[in-house]
């Protein structure tokens, strides 16, 4: 027993001594909203308590989430790498975590922090034992062993998108004076939603009040360094999914007890508003850079906080892969003014009818107004099909990122270099979004997609990249080079040879018709589903007749994987008219099957109640994951 108190006792100061040396850290967090408080200059925004943190602390102008979506964003934090590099990209891909690496927080716990999350988590990588000493609604540093020093999260889920549509509600805003974006009719659904917003973002900032209060009667504020921050932009349509500046802009205010401002940024002083680019893939290192801890290589961000911080850098980056149940590849750049975004699918429009987004007033409203003519050139874009291949917005003079520079000559040097920016991204990070998502996890068998992706032989990143952009250039002299690629031995060359003729519609398939007969029995199912999608929607009768058994085969779960089932219900909604012949068959498609994640589920009833008239399912929050179907990888 004696023995036992004196390695207690010396347990007790050895973390004494550890907390005296470093400092807590503490994270509030909130879902779902952009920059529109009081200390960002937004009038309207009733946020007092977080004015006040910036207030004796400092704010960053220029914060991306990388991703557009909640799951997307908090991947990227919890890895510190960019998801298109470990294949979380996409919602709830459920990918594993690169040979050799950890998630941040195992880092701290083994530098003798007690690490705690309150409570959402939503990764798209599969969470390894050992993250947290708890994560769960009870979490709080108040559980740590005395002295211990920690770091703790605490998320406010009552901004999230689900709220803004909440009725009945108690108003705190007045909808007649609140903004109404551009690209967003100004009806009156619109400005409930958004006054709603602002109502919420005002109880999360209360939220964030009460946590801080905390911290201080604990007697622990000057030993606690305080990051704030959104996790992504607001659940606005238009704004959460889509990958530009108003999805990915979050406020980002930090505190630094006079203590510890020796580990703070170097620009750091009370009341700054600082320039520096900073995006969620710096949360990881920072932290690690704070404790004294130097960030690992594979480590994709770059510490703008504590020991190992690095000089500013010139770029922060977004994307965009599938939204729940349905498919896109958006990148995205900034330098701070200007916002270039890279489509590699412009055949989809920004809004996809993703079921969940329509359940906002707002998406509908929109929508009808669309429809009946009534939208401006501005309100119309995010309908539009195609989008345009390269978008660049001037956010001096164009905050609402409604007016295309990317073919001004005066703009053309700016085009030039973001471009390249987001090209040398992709090929540095070896994006493999670039991959159809059921190719990735095949060519992923027995390894991992990022450590797929960085063997050259498995997945050629220059010559898949060069495909997608020449594909998604729309260019009808491209032609050649697409023809070319149907002869490659690549899954991938063939796959993107096959949607750059899709996406040329009529005039793609005139002129590589023979080539897209083929490929519609390719070995690939990925090749196969664009391939008879472009066969029914732009071919003869005899090709549709051809093409839309195909299609069901296709879209059929108990006979092909998840990836290749949503891939073909896609294809098939994007038919409208020119599918009526297999409505019934449609109806007798099953809406279950193996899956990396339950909520696939989900996502596939979704798009079948779409085709099918019914109404869709949004229980995609409680299902325990389902055997991930397993696959021969193929080149």
């Amino acid at each position: 027993m004696k023995l036992l108190s004196i390695v207690l006792s010396s347990f007790v100061l050895q973390i004494s001594s550890f907390a005296a040396e470093r400092p807590n850290i503490l994270w509030l967090t909130s879902e779902d909203h952009g920059p529109h408080m009081g200390c960002y200059g937004d009038t309207y925004a009733t946020t007092p308590n977080v004015d006040a943190l910036a207030a004796k602390g400092m704010l960053f102008k220029h914060a991306w989430s990388c991703g557009p979506v909640c799951a997307a964003a908090r991947t990227t934090i919890i890895a510190g790498m960019y998801p298109p590099s470990t294949g979380g990209e996409h919602m709830r891909s459920m990918t594993e975590m690169p040979k050799g690496t950890k998630m941040y927080p195992q880092f701290l716990r083994e530098a003798g922090y007690y690490c705690t999350n309150n409570s959402k988590e939503d990764y798209n990588l599969a969470k390894p034992e050992g993250v947290w000493d708890e994560s769960s609604g009870k979490a709080s540093w108040k559980n740590r062993a005395d002295g211990q020093p920690f770091f703790a999260i605490f998320n406010e889920t009552c901004s999230h998108e689900s709220q803004l549509r909440k009725r009945p509600h108690d108003a705190i805003h007045d909808p007649a004076k609140v903004r109404v974006p551009a690209y967003h009719p100004d009806t009156p659904e619109v400005r409930q939603d958004w006054a709603q917003y602002y109502d919420q973002v005002t109880l999360a900032d209360a939220s964030a009040g009460k946590r801080l209060k905390e911290i201080e009667e604990a007697g622990l504020a000057e030993d606690t360094i305080v990051f704030y921050y959104a996790d992504h932009g607001s659940g606005m349509p238009r704004n959460k999914r889509w990958p530009c500046n108003s999805g990915l802009q979050v406020p980002m205010v930090v505190y630094f007890p006079p203590k510890w401002k020796h580990l703070a940024p170097k620009e750091y002083e009370a009341g700054v508003k600082s320039d520096r680019l900073v995006s969620f893939v710096d949360l990881a290192p920072t932290l690690l850079s704070i404790i004294g801890v130097q960030p690992p290589e594979w480590m994709q961000g770059h510490a703008f906080a504590g020991k190992f911080q690095t000089e500013p850098q010139p770029f922060i980056f977004g994307f965009r892969g599938r939204m729940d149940e349905r498919y896109d590849c958006v990148r995205s750049v900034t330098d701070g003014r200007f916002v270039y975004v890279r489509n590699y699918m412009p055949h989809l429009s920004q809004a996809q009818h993703v079921a969940y987004q329509f359940e906002t007033p707002t998406t509908r409203v929109w929508r009808k107004a669309f429809d009946d003519g009534k939208t401006t050139p501005e309100q119309s874009i995010f309908w539009k099909e195609p989008k345009t291949p390269e978008e660049l917005y001037d956010l001096q003079n164009d905050r609402d990122e409604v007016h295309n520079l990317a073919h001004s000559p005066e703009h053309a040097e700016t085009l030039t270099k973001m471009r390249a920016a987001q090209e040398n991204l992709a090929l540095t990070i070896r994006d493999v979004g670039l991959l159809p998502e059921g190719e990735m996890h095949q060519r992923s068998e027995g390894t991992t997609p990022y450590d797929m992706g960085h063997d050259d032989k498995l997945y050629p990143a220059a010559r898949i990249l060069k495909a997608a952009g020449t594909a998604s250039s729309l260019k009808m002299d491209a032609m050649g080079d697409l023809k070319a690629g149907f002869g490659d031995s690549d899954n991938a060359i063939r796959y993107w040879s096959t949607i750059g003729v899709l996406m040329r519609g009529k005039d793609g398939l005139a002129a590589a018709h023979d080539e897209m007969l083929k490929a519609a029995s390719d070995s690939s199912t990925y090749v196969q589903v664009v391939a008879n999608w472009s066969l029914a929607k732009y071919g003869s009768d005899a090709d549709r007749a051809a093409a839309l058994p195909k299609l069901v085969n296709l879209a059929n779960w108990s006979q092909h994987d998840v990836f290749t089932t949503m891939s073909a219900l896609n294809a098939i909604g994007d038919l409208g008219d020119k599918a009526k012949a297999i409505a019934e068959e449609l109806k007798k498609l099953p809406a279950k099957g193996e899956s990396p994640d339950g909520r696939f589920a989900g996502y596939t009833a979704r798009l079948l109640a779409d085709l099918t008239g019914s109404k869709p399912a949004f229980e995609d929050a409680g299902e325990p994951p389902a055997k991930k179907k397993k696959g021969k990888a193929k080149k």
